[in-house]
C-alpha cells in the first residue's frame, strides 16, 4: 500500500469523530460545602445558647446590649469592625482569650463555628 494512502486513511480516521478516542471525562470540581439555611440557623441558635451561657458575664451578646465589663467588647461591636470576615472572626475568637492573667477562658474548637454564626447575625445590614 502506498505511503500516501496510509497517511490518507490515518488522517481520515483522526479527523472522523467516530475514530477519535473519547475525551477523558473532566473531573468535577469539588463543590464547596454550603450550609443549608436550616443548618445555618441551627448553628446560630447553638451559638446563641453558648454565648448566653459562657460569654454574657463579660460581653454584651445580644443586639443593642452593653457589656457588663466595659473592657470586653459587645458582640455587635466586634462583628461590625471594618474588614472583619467570617475567617478573621473565627481566628479572633480562637485567639482572643489567651491572656491567663486576665481571664481563664477558652472556646472549644467545635464551638467556634456556631458562635461565629450567631455573632454574624448581629451585623448591621446597612
Amino acid at each position: 500500500m502506498p505511503t500516501y494512502r496510509v497517511l490518507a486513511i490515518l488522517a481520515a480516521c483522526v479527523l472522523t469523530p467516530a475514530c477519535s478516542p473519547a475525551p477523558a471525562p473532566e473531573a468535577a470540581a469539588p463543590r464547596p460545602a454550603t450550609p443549608s439555611p436550616t443548618s445555618s440557623a441551627q448553628g446560630a441558635a447553638q451559638g446563641q445558647a453558648f454565648a448566653a451561657a459562657h460569654c454574657a458575664s463579660c460581653h454584651g451578646v445580644a443586639r443593642n446590649s452593653l457589656s457588663p465589663i466595659p473592657q470586653a467588647p459587645a458582640f455587635e461591636v466586634i462583628v461590625n469592625t471594618p474588614g472583619l470576615t467570617p475567617q478573621t472572626l473565627a481566628t479572633w475568637l480562637r485567639d482572643s482569650h489567651n491572656y491567663p492573667e486576665m481571664m481563664n477562658f477558652e472556646i472549644a474548637p467545635e464551638q467556634l463555628d456556631s458562635l461565629s454564626a450567631y455573632m454574624l447575625t448581629l451585623r448591621n445590614t446597612r
